[in-house]
């Protein structure tokens, strides 16, 4: 699976010009720093917004950060990947990680699961048990994905069988099958469904509440910058984290 990395590029280091052309000094290059963030697809609008303000704050920081599936990452992780922090959107593969935590992880935000429809919703879906109707079209997360997981329990509690036509490696997967029309319905996070009004609807359903996701969040073992790592897991716990996250559809502690 492809990765999604972007840079959150910290700003406000004025560039000095030398010899007549734009260039950073010996003196800049040196102190610009660079933390690595390995974080669940899920939390791609939401982190992107809270790396540039960390960055903006920090001068001579540049956050960097990988968006996959979870799972992938904690497998990755376990084979040694050098990062600084790892946000999943689950604490189940939070603890497959844990041999590699500098210290224990800690809750930033919980999320639920909504279902997201193409633009104007042309199958008319307005339930969970709609999806589970002969000839839907349906795309869920693959169970070892948290959202893929959550899609299970909720089946288990509301007694809905799906018969998905697909299983996905992410939930931003699930998202752009359905924005390209290429299914009736997804399952997907409320977060991930709002981020994408302008492509997808999303319909709202109250079996949700049966698999609430908890995201943790920890500095990993070794980081190459422990010192910025334990300043980041600091700002998303804290007043701007949790204003953003809030305002990208996620509830915070």
């Amino acid at each position: 699976m492809m990765s999604r990395i972007r840079p959150a590029v910290a700003g406000l280091v004025a560039v000095l010009l030398l010899g007549g052309c734009g260039q950073a000094s010996p003196q800049q290059q040196q102190q610009e720093r660079t933390l690595t963030v390995l974080a669940a697809a899920s939390l791609t609008e939401s982190f992107d917004e809270i790396g540039r303000r960390f960055a903006a704050e920090h001068p001579g920081v540049r956050v960097q950060f990988d968006y996959q599936g979870s799972s992938t990452l904690a497998e990755q992780i376990n084979q040694g990947r050098s990062a600084d922090v790892f946000a999943s959107a689950d604490t189940r593969n939070m603890d497959k990680a844990a041999a590699n935590l500098a210290a224990p992880a800690e809750t930033f935000a919980t999320n639920r699961l909504a279902i997201a429809v193409p633009k104007g919703n042309p199958a008319r879906v307005a339930s969970l048990a709609d999806l589970a109707a002969a000839g839907r079209v349906v795309v869920v997360c693959a169970p070892q994905v948290p959202c893929g997981s959550a899609t299970e329990k909720i089946e288990r509690a509301a007694g809905v069988r799906l018969r998905p036509s697909s299983e996905e490696d992410d939930v931003k997967a699930v998202l752009q099958k359905v924005s390209a029309g290429e299914a009736d319905a997804g399952l997907v996070y409320v977060s991930d469904a709002r981020s994408a009004a302008g492509e997808v609807d999303s319909v709202e359903f109250p079996e949700s509440g049966k698999a609430v996701n908890t995201y943790p969040i920890a500095a990993l073992k070794n980081a190459p910058q422990a010192e910025l790592a334990k300043q980041f897991l600091a700002y998303v716990r804290g007043p701007v984290g949790r204003e953003v996250l809030t305002a990208h559809g996620f509830a915070t502690p």
